[in-house]
């Protein structure tokens, strides 16, 4: 992060106004230096602008509007007329009126496109959040990216660039901030991976643990004593180890042109990082157990922080060489306090570090009740896919039954219900008599009664009343 954060420095605030009162750095005119006692420092390739990353996640865009903007004389002449300040206030702004019509095209066309990719990634996160069938209000969450002005996404204007100036501004300034949170966070995860490992040891190894523990502390705090940095003495160490010159004949103005790397006229925090590695290299070494190279880097920012809190009295987040000259001159830089490290300043509190690991066991409660969830989830799933299984069987059984039935083609059948007589076809043989489906015939049967002591056929004068016109009765015969 480190590197991230150096090579923030060397492109907003060493390019963007010197700020950007030097951006354009054509190379500083040299101080006049003994050759005979200064050593000529090596030559360094200077670092490529368009390569160099600020941290920010609109880093490119950023990039691209200072490099066009360079290229208009009207802007370039502004910039070297301009204090901090009223960048900050917006006045640089007002000047993109006046630019050229071909910079204002390209940067209408570079705005064009960073709406394009903040609409893509606006996608993209709702795509992975299962938002797919949502209709996306672009407007509502551009509005969280302030660092241009979303409400005309086709044209460059001055607010965007009021916009980009204080956006930029504002989040290299909170950087320190977030960085002692996140540096925190590192420290009290530490800790508490440590303590969750000793639970699981034995009372024996967990004794031999704390020693170990204990050991490594000792040793890493066994270091020569560290210079308070950018006093005259840690300056003087610079001197004479890094730079080969006699601590005695130490001379400010001299110095701070050697470890000017960039010539702008300007220590920027990249150079003032760099003028700290004797110090650190005193307290940390990476292939010493004990040592976290981690928090070295986090030592090498404060060192940083501290010397630019010092000396940068326009806070323009750099160095000039009439500040450093002033610095040189105050208490604090001849007879300096002594410099407490990281190991004398315990990142967090116990009270940091309860809230931290009450956090934590929410976290933790949180996302065994999340894989609970699923896995209910996951075994409702089941157990419908089950079930679907075996709907799907049984219609294939009854698919297959059908078609069976199909190829066998059995006799049709004649189904007969009640009393109902089947139809006679054909050669079709008459059923025989008694048959319980053969037609039945109906006979009056005679009932012989009595009157006057003759028999008499009941029912045999009703039948003969019922015979047709010329009808001969059939003889009757003696039932006696």
């Amino acid at each position: 992060m480190s590197g991230v954060r150096r090579a923030m420095c060397r492109l907003l605030w060493a390019s963007w106004p010197v700020f950007l009162t030097q951006v354009l750095c054509s190379a500083a005119v040299p101080i006049s230096i003994d050759k005979t006692k200064v050593k000529e420092p090596e030559a360094k390739a200077e670092e490529s602008q368009a390569n160099v990353d600020t941290g920010l996640h609109y880093d490119r865009y950023l990039r691209e509007v200072i490099d066009f903007l360079e290229k208009d004389q009207h802007f370039r002449d502004k910039l070297h007329n301009t204090d901090m300040e009223d960048i900050k206030q917006g006045k640089l702004a007002k000047e993109l009126d006046f630019v050229s019509h071909h910079v204002r095209t390209k940067l209408d066309e570079l705005k064009r496109q960073e709406v394009n990719r903040l609409r893509t990634l606006i996608k993209a996160k709702q795509d992975l959040e299962g938002g797919n069938d949502m209709v996306v209000d672009h407007q509502a969450l551009l509005k969280q990216f302030e660092y241009l002005n979303h409400m005309n996404p086709h044209t460059f204007e001055v607010d965007d660039l009021d916009r980009l100036i204080k956006s930029a501004t504002s989040d290299l300034e909170n950087y320190d901030k977030e960085r002692h949170e996140e540096f925190k966070k590192y420290e009290m995860m530490k800790e508490h991976d440590r303590q969750e490992h000793l639970k699981g040891l034995d009372e024996e190894e967990r004794k031999k643990e704390e020693e170990h523990y204990e050991e490594m502390k000792k040793k890493h705090a066994d270091h020569p004593k560290v210079n308070h940095p950018g006093s005259q003495n840690q300056l003087k160490e610079v001197w004479e180890e890094a730079d080969g010159l006699d601590p005695e004949e130490f001379d400010p103005k001299t110095f701070f042109k050697l470890h000017d790397t960039n010539g702008d006229g300007f220590f920027d925090e990249q150079e003032l990082e760099a003028l700290f590695t004797k110090e650190l290299e005193k307290i940390y070494d990476p292939t010493n157990e004990e040592d976290d190279m981690v928090e070295m880097e986090e030592e090498r920012l404060r060192m940083r922080e501290h010397v630019m809190n010092e000396v940068d009295s326009n806070k323009d987040r750099l160095v000039s060489l009439d500040e450093f000259l002033v610095a040189t001159k105050k208490k604090e830089f001849l007879e300096p306090d002594s410099w407490e490290t990281l190991e004398q300043n315990q990142a967090y509190t116990e009270e940091e570090m309860r809230e931290f690991e009450e956090h934590l066991a929410q976290q933790e409660h949180d996302l065994n009740q999340k894989a609970a969830d699923l896995q209910q989830q996951r075994e409702e799933l089941e157990r419908q896919q089950e079930q679907l299984n075996a709907q799907k069987m049984e219609l294939q059984k009854a698919v297959e039954h059908m078609e069976r039935l199909k190829t066998q083609q059995p006799p049709a059948e004649v189904h007969v219900e009640g009393n109902a007589v089947p139809e006679l076809h054909g050669n079709d043989h008459p059923l025989p008599p008694g048959h319980p489906a053969a037609p039945q015939e109906h006979h009056a049967q005679p009932q012989a009664h009595h009157q006057d002591g003759a028999p008499v056929l009941q029912g045999h004068d009703s039948a003969q009343q019922d015979l047709p016109p010329g009808h001969q009765e059939a003889p009757q015969h003696n039932l006696l």
